[in-house]
């Protein structure tokens, strides 16, 4: 099968970019052909890369760049002549909306390629594509098709012209290219996403979908350590929606402690001012150095205060044999096993955070190790990429049937 996957981004900035480039593995690994269509960047992988990528619209000028957000000709036109080359019996989407934009979509309608989606955020059903408003509050109010909600209440980026932006491309998409008309299959990478997009469109139960929570690539023995490390450790985005003052707080209290923050974004300033001397901020990290950081640690906390989809870091962390202590919110609790693999807290409690922590405290050496374990057997069932390939391939082939019929 040849299997042409689509995302805005060729590099690794973010979990949907992970899944991404591990399907592309998983399939050229079971002998499958795989192409890719994109945009160009200096941080590109060379892997896959080819000549139709299209180029960013950062590096237009502002008004083009917004046209093209909305819907951006130049990559239709690229995807157009990739497609003319080369003969692809399925694509699959993962992000492309503002950037590739919904664009695209004719394309593979008009070349007869079958279309599937990866929902890695709400980005179907939320012009802001977080279901959260700027001062924290959950928010489903453009549900009902009335966008307008996200420039009333400056949802995406609390800025007024941006959110305006992201309402003209959610409008612009609905009325005119009716995404879920030319999308043949969908893939929830949580149950609470799916039901969280079929509460907001209803005509999702007549399109064949799948829930598959993401894979990752199996670590071997050698690569686990089953001791508790002398660290909690969050990674990720620093930013509003990730709970990091929650953290930060519980952490404060917690001053015997150690606690390493791993990441970089627009929060890092604030946060330092409030962080205690037990609270260690590191830079970025990726690879065998966020690996080996992972390994060490006694846990990793997802402290998120939004309807997080299916965290890569409690993947990443789980096949690593590192438990986990989790928001109660958004997929978070669907790979936490309470008590097994970790504890789950109520999101933007610092009480009951710090009594999560305490509890994996509490843990003898014999008990931490039979929990690393089962995390490690956890992850081997959910996220290996052996079960996402079987489930995948399988999804495929009902789509190609319905297809050709």
């Amino acid at each position: 099968m040849r299997i042409l996957l689509i995302n805005n981004f060729h590099y690794i900035k973010g979990g949907s970019e992970a899944v991404y480039f591990n399907m592309a593995r998983m399939f050229t690994q079971a002998g499958h052909d795989v192409l890719f269509f994109s945009c160009t960047s200096d941080r590109n992988l060379e892997y896959g890369a080819n000549e139709h990528f299209v180029a960013p619209n950062s590096e237009v000028n502002p008004v083009v760049g917004a046209m093209r957000y909305i819907y951006n000709g130049s990559a239709a036109r690229a995807l157009d002549r990739l497609l003319t080359e080369n003969r692809v019996d399925i694509a699959h989407i993962h992000l492309f909306w503002g950037g590739l934009s919904s664009s695209i979509l004719g394309v593979l309608k008009r070349h007869k390629v079958p279309v599937v989606h990866t929902a890695h955020d709400y980005r179907m059903i939320c012009p802001a594509y977080t279901l959260r408003r700027p001062d924290g509050t959950i928010c489903d109010s453009c549900y009902g098709g009335n966008y307008l909600h996200c420039i009333a209440h400056k949802c995406s980026k609390n800025s007024l012209l941006h959110s305006c932006l992201m309402s003209g491309e959610f409008f612009f998409r609905n009325w005119f290219i009716r995404p879920l008309k030319a999308i043949d299959g969908l893939v929830f990478v949580s149950r609470f996403s799916y039901e969280q997009h079929l509460k907001a469109l209803p005509a999702l139960a007549q399109k064949q979908t799948l829930v598959a929570h993401n894979a990752i690539d199996f670590l071997p023995e050698s690569a686990i350590s089953r001791q508790m490390g002398s660290y909690y450790l969050y990674f990720g985005r620093l930013s509003h929606e990730k709970g990091l003052v929650t953290l930060i707080e519980a952490f404060n209290a917690l001053s015997d402690l150690r606690l390493k923050i791993v990441g970089e974004g627009p929060m890092e300033s604030s946060l330092r001012e409030i962080a205690g001397a037990n609270i260690e901020f590191c830079c970025y990290q990726s690879g065998d150095a966020l690996r080996q950081t992972i390994r060490h640690c006694k846990a990793i906390v997802v402290p998120s205060e939004w309807y997080e989809n299916n965290p890569m870091t409690i993947i990443e962390a789980s096949m690593a044999g590192i438990p986990t202590i989790g928001a109660r919110i958004g997929g978070i609790p669907e790979i936490i096993v309470e008590g097994k693999t970790g504890y789950i807290f109520t999101s933007k409690s610092v009480s009951e955070l710090t009594e999560a922590v305490t509890k994996l405290e509490a843990l003898s050496a014999e008990q931490y190790q039979a929990m690393s374990l089962e995390c490690r057997k956890f992850a081997d069932e959910k996220f290996s990429s052996r079960a996402l390939y079987e489930k995948i391939i399988k999804f495929y082939t009902s789509i190609l049937e319905s297809y050709e019929s």
